[in-house]
């Protein structure tokens, strides 16, 4: 399997030699050789280290630094969103069940800081996490921060608003209104990405599209993506959207994990390559499963404790589950080869699908979040060989008609 591997900052292999930056303006010349926006141009192959050198020289000269980008320090992967030319952190912070609920807002603070400081630029909330207060920690946080906008990428998802009728679904009203109240609680002008958090059988596909079209036209919103609707669905809206014009879906946010893997490997690569729809996946540790806290029962302290967790302290006592926690002890053998926990090898083996733009995590505790983003320095240890091993303790690699095929 091909493996997403940054090169240096990226930049594509452009030729020698640097123009006198200094010299052609006072002349009131233009460059002969090179566009205006490139600042290398010209014929022959130029090895790593001088293209290395040709661009701190033109970052030098309008007063910025290779080694002071957030990539160069914090390791950071970042990845286009689908096609789209948005560059997303392969690990993004989600709200859902921390913010407004399991941590207080300190924590969520803490959280944060040590997420931006790490070069993580992609923050994942919705208007019904904890009734609309995750939404609005994460706004106080953001304008105490007082991180550049540019800097950020910012989203959130829409279905479940209020109690009334009319606040709920994907309908034109919804949408916009939605958006808005969401946009209030965030204080923000707009929001990179906003989700339709689910689909809406009460609403055409068509209303729905040109809802989402309108925000981003009006400046709310930079792009739209669905949340766990099928694959039939989003490639409805895609031809709804292609017909009259209108801005189609460019990523669907999905559960992925060790034990939820048909959507993501089988499902929406095949999106990709035929409509250009990334996947942003959520749950990596499946709701804290993969994390080995529940090995030996449901600690008091555990998300699975929670009142309104019932339906995951059943999964995980439930024979499926068993079978679960006796797999991840099959599998801490070669998290230990690695030099890792059980955690972050459960992390890195999501982000080694290519199809996958970024992997939402979500901790409670500082301590928690450090450990699951140096599932970055786990990715390249990723080989085929290892992610055969763990195919064959877990048993349940879906096949696609590709594979059939051959």
């Amino acid at each position: 399997m091909h493996l997403y591997k940054p090169s240096c900052a990226n930049i594509p292999p452009h030729k020698p030699a640097l123009q006198k930056v200094s010299e052609a303006p006072l002349r009131g010349k233009k460059p002969s050789t090179a566009p205006r926006d490139h600042p290398i141009a010209g014929a022959g192959r130029a090895s790593g280290a001088s293209e290395r050198r040709q661009l701190e020289r033109f970052l030098h000269v309008h007063g910025l630094s290779l080694h002071e980008s957030v990539q160069a320090q914090a390791g950071m992967v970042y990845r286009n969103l689908g096609k789209s030319g948005l560059r997303v952190s392969c690990l993004g912070l989600g709200t859902w069940v921390t913010f407004g609920g399991q941590i207080s807002d300190e924590v969520a603070e803490q959280l944060m800081t040590i997420a931006y400081e790490s070069g993580v630029n992609l923050f994942d909330t919705a208007e019904v996490y904890a009734a609309g207060k995750a939404e609005v920690i994460l706004g106080n946080i953001l304008k105490k921060k007082g991180w550049r906008r540019s800097s950020l990428v910012i989203t959130t998802k829409l279905y479940w608003g209020g109690k009334a009728e009319t606040e709920r679904g994907l309908s034109r009203k919804h949408i916009i209104e939605g958006l808005r109240a969401s946009l209030q609680r965030l204080q923000l002008e707009y929001v990179d990405v906003v989700f339709a958090n689910r689909p809406d059988n009460n609403t055409p596909m068509e209303e729905i599209v040109r809802a989402m079209t309108h925000v981003i036209n009006q400046g709310m919103a930079m792009y739209w993506g669905t949340s766990r609707w099928s694959a039939m669905e989003i490639m409805e809206a895609y031809s709804v959207a292609r017909q009259f014009n209108l801005i189609p879906p460019v990523c669907e946010q999905a559960e992925y994990h060790l034990f939820q893997r048909e959507k993501v490997e089988v499902q929406l690569p095949e999106l990709y390559h035929k409509i250009g729809v990334g996947a942003m996946t959520w749950s990596p540790l499946a709701c804290g499963i993969i994390s080995g806290k529940y090995g030996n029962g449901v600690p008091e302290s555990s998300r699975a404790a929670l009142k309104c967790y019932q339906w995951l302290k059943e999964k995980i006592i439930s024979e499926e589950g068993r079978k679960q926690q006796t797999k991840l002890k099959d599998l801490s053998p070669i998290a230990e080869r690695l030099g890792c926990t059980l955690p972050q090898l459960a992390v890195a083996w999501c982000l080694r699908n290519e199809g996958v733009s970024s992997v939402l995590l979500g901790s409670s505790n500082p301590e928690q979040l450090i450990e699951n983003l140096g599932a970055i320095q786990v990715l390249p240890k990723m080989t085929s060989h290892i992610v055969n091993e763990i195919d064959n303790i877990l048993g349940n690699k879906p096949y696609s008609k590709k594979d059939y095929r051959s």
